[in-house]
């Protein structure tokens, strides 16, 4: 794809992804209908392997390729059904999250959710100068903090993103890694 072209995709898909977020934000109805679907652990699992496309992307240089990867992370959280059945952790946290979501918004608030914005800005930039240790020290850094928020904020409910946590770190380091070793093969030859 040519860059001009490239850049115009991806800036209609940093715009929508803007829209995804107030819409989410300020329509009650939309919000409860998309967290009704996130109950479904397995949306959970699928969020942090879009790391992979999005890390590809900014190495690749591709800002429709970075706008939709992230486009397609926020709104995975209601690809799937509504369960049938919850585990009573994954309720007690998801209920804390949409209290915090929907709650009111002080400084500390704000300033604490501007680790998302920030951890995304870390994200790219490592990936785009290609600096492999940072990159690597973002993603888990932003595994580790999301855990020790998730249990700082909703207390015991917050082990139920353990796993899902840990094993989208293990594929996004697996995957990554592998796509980078072959990736240095190529380039080699």
């Amino acid at each position: 794809m040519k860059k001009k072209i490239d850049f115009i995709f991806g800036m209609l898909f940093a715009v929508a992804n803007i829209v995804f977020i107030a819409l989410f934000l300020t329509n009650d109805a939309f919000f409860n209908w998309a967290f009704e679907r996130h109950h479904n652990v397995l949306s959970w699992y699928i969020r942090p392997l879009f790391i992979i496309p999005i890390v590809i992307f900014a190495f690749k240089k591709s800002f429709t390729g970075i706008f939709a990867s992230i486009f397609a992370l926020f709104t995975s959280m209601f690809w799937f059904p509504v369960p049938a059945a919850n585990n009573p952790q994954v309720l007690e946290f998801l209920a804390f999250e949409m209290e915090y979501l929907k709650g009111e918004w002080t400084a500390p608030k704000i300033l604490m959710s501007l680790a998302v914005p920030l951890f995304f800005f870390m994200l790219l930039t490592a990936a785009w100068k290609r600096n492999w240790k940072w990159l690597l020290g973002v993603i888990i850094g932003a595994a580790v903090l999301k855990f020790i928020w998730s249990i700082a904020f909703s207390g015991e409910a917050g082990m139920s993103i353990l796993k899902p946590a840990l094993l989208g770190l293990i594929v996004c380091i697996g995957g990554l890694g592998y796509y980078f070793m072959k990736h240095k093969r190529t380039d080699k030859n």
